[in-house]
């Protein structure tokens, strides 16, 4: 054979093989995999020259037998195959058996959510994409723009869906999918050649089906370039008309539309309309049953019912876990369609705005263990850890000054490690360093993109194929997967409480110049709101307090700075201080303590007489009686 898809029968011998060859292809097609195997058997009997396609054949058939389970021995083979120098060989032939096994380990790895060792796996075919047979270059492809969005490289998807359309002109012809959705080798992966048996690891579609937004509805079939072409624009928020064609898949990507355009209430009846179509035609399943009750509840969190969102992701997480019950015993598609940490992580979000902080925090647990690198989930962990103690503090609080003043510094906490997680104050500290460190590294690396003008000029200037060249030079700031990529300002805003929270557990567990540190790195951060400016105001000074430097906390309590403040920015925020007065009442009692400490109790006297807001009116009453005792005895002391 000159290459492994294209048999030649130059020799009586070569009709011979190349009639097995195709017997074996249809008994692979026809689920007879023992006869397969036997017809692969006395191709290596007769000595066909392909060995390395028949020993990929052969891993591929005995995968299918087993149940399409034990993927980690098919993986290992195709390791072996896929090394060049480990078989001697190189990427010299397209379609090629090393071709093949590169792009079927890189659909394991798709499957089972490594989404970044898939794309270093796939790379090597996607560099020679040009030179792949069409429909190999189909299939990879395929996969690459799936990973792209699996990954929220946005701008990077859309990108190389222009250079597919315009360089390689492969968004037309991208595979049909099996309707049936039945293991058909020639679509679920690739196949070596028509004259051998096809290799397919598992299919490499069924994209994932579930975000931190509304989700495309995805089958195990329905991931073509065209689906995946309208969705790249959709997500990219450019005009596109999505077709009805009857299938959920279209229906879906319209909800996805619907909700990115914040038409809610749209969004959730598309969304009702594909589960009431799909129970009539009885095609639902658990993947589509989780997939909507996920989806339901996203639209529920952004419009703020947060324990109707609950109830959603729970129903969402129970059809889940049916679909995946014992992943070590699942297909690989099966464990593609799993999405447990993206409905916990949605849970874990509606949980800590119903003020659940355990819940929250049990939540974000499995989440973390997959996104470690997402500084917004470590902070949500943190903000879990912080609405925890609160609740604690506020069922023992003390009544007397006094023990309010020392509250801070005895406050007895149980010994426990960092490392443990559990919602205390220490692993608060520990996921706010954690969150700090990743916020400031990817502030460092974020891609400011060019504007429009920039872009046009820059398009009229190069030509269209050198463009599209430079697909993979595109930039995407996704750096809270599996939240969609984040702009400089939602960067800022994160950093400013990352720091404001980070002072306050400080304050708490008595580490008064870390709480200073922070409150001032929070005070220097760009486009502050101006309710950070009060806390990063409020928690330097009592730093300074703490500290015994009430001259220094005078600075940051002094009420000036409030004339500034828009009400409306405390107004809409969900804690404590609902209006400006409030905000003024608390800067106003904080700078009479300073002023108490300072001995000054005239001065201290005059400011909490003029404190009638109940969120201050019983601790300055208790300061008032306070001041005036040592006044009269300091008068007390003069006479």
């Amino acid at each position: 054979m000159d290459t492994a898809d294209s048999p030649t029968k130059t020799q009586p011998s070569d009709d011979e093989n190349y009639n097995l060859l195709c017997q074996a292809h249809e008994q692979f097609n026809n689920a007879e995999y023992d006869r397969c195997l036997e017809l692969l058997q006395q191709l290596e009997t007769k000595g066909e020259s392909s060995g390395l396609i028949l020993r990929h054949n052969r891993a591929v058939v005995n995968y299918y037998k087993g149940g399409a389970i034990q993927h980690l021995a098919l993986l290992r083979e195709l390791e072996q195959l896929s090394d060049g120098k480990a078989v001697g060989l190189t990427l010299k032939h397209v379609g090629s058996a090393i071709t093949v096994a590169r792009y079927n380990k890189a659909v394991i790895y798709y499957h089972r959510h490594m989404y970044g060792t898939a794309l270093e796996r796939l790379a090597p075919l996607v560099t020679r994409l040009e030179a792949l047979e069409k429909h190999m270059a189909a299939l990879v492809a395929t996969l690459q723009l799936q990973l792209l969005l699996a990954t929220n490289q946005l701008n990077r998807a859309e990108a190389f869906l222009d250079y597919l359309q315009y360089k390689l002109n492969l968004v037309a012809s991208a595979p049909t999918p099996n309707p049936a959705g039945n293991p058909n080798p020639s679509e679920e992966a690739a196949a070596i050649a028509a004259a051998t048996v096809a290799a397919a690891a598992a299919s490499s579609e069924g994209t994932p089906a579930l975000e931190t937004t509304v989700a495309r509805v995805a089958g195990k079939s329905d991931c073509t370039l065209q689906l995946l072409q309208l969705l790249t624009l959709v997500l990219n928020r450019k005009p596109v008309v999505i077709p009805e064609d009857g299938s959920p898949h279209f229906a879906a990507l319209k909800a996805q539309k619907y909700y990115i355009m914040k038409d809610f209430q749209m969004a959730g009846k598309q969304l009702t309309r594909i589960n009431n179509e799909c129970n009539l035609a009885g095609t639902m399943t658990p993947e589509l049953n989780a997939v909507i009750a996920n989806n339901m509840g996203v639209i529920q969190l952004r419009v703020r019912h947060y324990a109707i969102a609950v109830k959603f992701f729970q129903r969402a997480l129970q059809y889940d876990q049916e679909l995946a019950g014992n992943l070590r015993q699942s297909s690989l598609q099966t464990m593609s369609a799993a999405r447990s940490c993206e409905i916990l992580y949605n849970m874990g979000i509606s949980n800590l705005h119903l003020r659940r902080s355990k819940d929250a925090f049990q939540c974000f647990i499995l989440p973390l263990k997959q996104y470690q690198s997402n500084p917004r989930l470590w902070f949500r962990m943190a903000e879990a850890c912080i609405m925890e103690d609160e609740s604690k503090l506020r069922g023992d609080e003390r009544q007397t000054f006094e023990s309010a003043m020392n509250s801070s510094i005895s406050k007895p906490y149980a010994a426990q490690s960092t490392a443990v997680p559990e919602p205390t104050l220490q692993f608060a500290t520990l996921c706010l360093r954690n969150a700090l460190s990743l916020a400031r590294q990817y502030k460092a690396t974020f891609h400011m993109a060019a504007s429009t003008d920039e872009v046009l000029d820059a398009k009229d200037a190069a030509a269209a194929s050198v463009q599209q060249q430079l697909w993979s030079q595109q930039q995407d700031n996704n750096f809270c997967n599996p939240s969609k990529p984040i702009s400089l300002e939602s960067l800022e805003n994160m950093l400013a409480a990352i720091y404001a929270a980070h002072s306050f557990v400080s304050l708490r567990l008595g580490d008064y110049i870390t709480a200073l540190e922070m409150a001032k790195q929070l005070l220097q951060s760009e486009r502050l709101s101006d309710a950070h400016k009060l806390l990063g105001n409020m928690y330097a000074g009592e730093a300074l307090i703490m500290m015994d430097k009430a001259p220094e906390a005078r600075e940051y309590l002094e009420p000036n700075f409030m004339s500034s403040l828009n009400a409306l920015d405390l107004e809409t925020r969900d804690w404590q201080l609902k209006s400006l007065e409030a905000a003024q009442n608390v800067v106003r009692y904080n700078l009479a303590v300073a002023l108490t400490l300072q001995n000054d109790f005239q001065a201290a006297k005059n400011l909490l007489a003029s404190l009638s807001h109940p969120i201050v009116s019983n601790k300055a009453q208790i300061l008032h009686r306070y001041v005036e005792i040592k006044m009269n005895a300091a008068s007390s002391a003069l006479n």
